[in-house]
């Protein structure tokens, strides 16, 4: 029998886990409500504005965020949009944020798009969802265009984030900022039909499109009370503190993008966007940001430049000497981390206090390193599915490797596991989305009598702490029947101080698989590293470290076949490389 995690479960564990006391949101709106009472002063959003070389920066108090949604949400209405679909696309900024509330909050039904999308794909998209509106950034303003010049979809309202020339506009292109004026004149009037807008907590009211990493993306439907209940969840196990900056780095396309920025401004949190992904270290000193949510690459990234600088100032012996008694004081209640790491903590802005690892799987030695500096570092896991948080850690449980404990409310089991305890990873909760729009078959593949089928596969160890093992579709089966579990193998070649990316996949050979190893290397440590080097020669300097990694590995586990490369591997927009598609193109170079 294999036990579920809940329940009395809980109840031993609710000192160190469930630690937060918090109100219980049935909706997105009551989410925001809380933060427009009882923060009202608060700067929620401070913008960076560039005119040449001169920068100037406009605070957004919640008491205007407030105002303008309303205002928005009463302007879509009163032209015709109540109960229809809303897209929106473009990079993370205050305009999408406002445009996505607007919508979910009263208004209809919201549809956030990825900005990378080929025109092809928006398109497909837009016609998947129905949508009857999108609001886009202008650099979509010809693909706009085009779509409303041929009729590609049913999209008749085309509103643009930024102001577009006088002679752009019609009565279908329309520019936001004169939505909200006009809205606000609207409310002046009395009209009050966004306002007292009725919400349904439990019917759809977001669709998101998968990332669709190893197949065409599916359309996720879900609602109000899947969201708020995540919120909620969240607000019990992590904290957060109306003093926070985020960094808004994850795109809001995602949902995890799209939740964690509603966590934030639930707070009275000030929020904040980079200026790109090469300026993350500058905007965190620039704004001193103290919460940072993102993805494992670049939380990985920022700690190999901070192991590079110690090792160039020559305090590498002294970090690994300090570490342990700082450990100790730790343990005995005296905690003096962010005082002897100082200058660590100020090279990454003088106010980072934790850092939330979500999409894939973080480095543990890298997430044991940041919560030494006196950085809390935590693992979530969660799917577009689950709205989308379904296990973390928190400040008290922490397991390297692991993705911690359930949220509250959700129940997680190890279905069908093997001999090693490894199966395929099941959940329960009111986080789990309504169904995929319109593909009911692909929709029963994945609910079954109430629970939801992840495709991880996971193993629980003693204490509870779940750990995942692998994704289902990417598990190599020989022809022996032996199974390998191609993240097993990448978390010992990922540590190789030249990987950017690996990907262990199996080759097809002789009407079998043999066990492959792609490698992106990393260039830069390359050239500093091993002074004109031929490619011939790297690939037989790498081939002598995978011998090695093969030493500590079963023999049917062995790495046959290296491919290496500098060039970046096929991903998603949240750095997960898309196997799928990788292999195909490996397969194809390899027989021209």
């Amino acid at each position: 029998m294999i036990k579920s995690v809940k329940g009395d479960y809980y109840k031993m564990k609710k000192e160190k886990y469930e630690i937060y006391e918090t109100k219980d949101y049935k909706n997105i709106r009551e989410v925001l409500d809380n933060a427009f009472t009882n923060y009202p002063d608060n700067i929620a959003f401070k913008l960076k504005e560039t005119n040449g070389k001169q920068v100037n920066y406009k605070e957004i108090k919640y008491s205007q965020f407030q105002e303008e949604i309303n205002a928005l949400g009463t302007t879509l209405i009163n032209m015709g949009l109540k109960n229809k679909r809303v897209a929106i696309i473009g990079k993370n900024r205050y305009e999408w944020v406002l445009s996505y509330v607007a919508v979910l909050n009263g208004t209809g039904i919201v549809v956030p798009l990825d900005k990378g999308l080929p025109e092809e794909e928006i398109i497909t998209s837009l016609q998947r969802s129905y949508a009857d509106c999108i609001i886009f950034a202008d650099e979509f303003l010809e693909t706009m265009k085009k779509i409303k010049d041929e009729k590609l979809t049913k999209v008749t309202k085309f509103i643009c984030m930024d102001p577009i020339w006088e002679n752009e506009k019609t009565e279908d292109f329309l520019y936001l900022g004169d939505l909200v004026e006009e809205g606000k004149k609207l409310v002046t009037d009395g009209n009050k039909e966004f306002i007292d807008a009725e919400i349904d907590n439990e019917k759809m009211s977001v669709i998101l499109f998968t990332s669709g990493t190893t197949s065409k993306s599916k359309a996720v439907m879900l609602s109000h009370k899947n969201i708020a209940s995540n919120i909620t969840a969240m607000n019990k196990v992590e904290k957060f503190l109306s003093t926070d900056v985020n960094m808004a780095f994850l795109p809001f396309h995602h949902t995890f993008g799209s939740t964690a920025i509603l966590i934030f401004l639930n707070h009275g949190c000030m929020n904040v966007f980079c200026d790109g992904i090469r300026h993350i270290q500058t905007n965190m000193k620039e704004y001193k940001v103290s919460i940072f949510v993102c993805v494992p690459l670049l939380i990985e990234a920022m700690y190999k430049k901070i192991e590079k600088e110690i090792e160039k100032q020559g305090k590498t012996k002294l970090i690994k000497f300090i570490t342990p008694i700082s450990n100790f004081l730790l343990k005995l209640g005296i905690d003096i981390r962010r005082n002897i790491f100082k200058d660590i903590i100020n090279n990454l802005g003088g106010g980072l206090r934790a850092i939330i690892s979500g999409a894939s799987r973080l480095d543990p030695r890298v997430a044991k390193a940041f919560n030494d500096f006196g950085i809390l570092t935590i693992q979530g896991y969660g799917l577009t599915e689950t709205s989308p948080v379904l296990a973390a850690e928190n400040e008290n449980c922490i397991k390297y490797g692991s993705i911690g404990f359930p949220m509250p409310g959700v129940t997680l089991k190890i279905y069908q596991p093997n001999e090693q305890g490894i199966g395929e990873l099941i959940a329960q909760g009111p986080n789990v989305m309504l169904g995929y729009y319109e593909n009911e078959e692909a929709t029963k593949q994945v609910l079954k009598d109430g629970w939801f089928y992840t495709g991880d596969l996971a193993k629980q160890d003693k204490d509870g702490y779940f750990f995942i093992t692998g994704r289902k579709k990417n598990v190599i089966v020989l022809k022996n029947g032996k199974n390998i579990y191609p993240e097993e193998i990448e978390s010992l070649i990922a540590k190789l101080p030249y990987v950017e990316d690996c990907m262990v996949f199996g080759y097809p050979k002789d009407d079998d698989l043999i066990v492959s190893v792609e490698i992106t290397y990393n260039k830069d440590f390359v050239e500093e590293n091993y002074n004109n080097i031929t490619k011939e020669e790297l690939h037989k300097k790498i081939w002598e470290d995978i011998k090695e990694i093969n030493n500590k590995l079963t023999n049917y586990k062995h790495i046959k076949k290296l491919i290496i490369t500098d060039e970046p591997m096929i991903k998603t927009s949240t750095a997960k490389i898309k196997r799928h598609e990788e292999i195909e193109k490996i397969l194809k170079n390899e027989q021209q």
